[in-house]
């Protein structure tokens, strides 16, 4: 038995109430998560409330060092090019 244009219509109008449900609970997930985010804040990262550490004397007396090698090889390089 064919469909009238009326049971065509609600059929139709059904259809597109069901989408629209669909859509509005993903409209209300997506709000709830940024409302958690929002009220709440995001979780902060590790690295992030890690303390700083501190450097021995000896230790900063090694990277200096390094650090001035480093730089007398630039330089002797310099020299020779030049």
């Amino acid at each position: 038995m064919p469909k009238t244009l009326t049971q065509s219509v609600v059929s139709l109008l059904q259809k597109e109430r069901r989408r629209l449900e669909d859509e509005l609970h993903r409209v209300t997930a997506a709000l709830t998560a940024f409302g958690k985010v929002y009220m709440h804040g995001s979780k902060p990262k590790a690295a992030a409330t890690r303390k700083k550490g501190t450097i021995s004397a000896a230790g900063r007396k090694r990277i200096a060092a390094a650090q001035k090698a480093r730089w007398a090889k630039v330089r002797a390089g310099k020299k020779s090019v030049g």
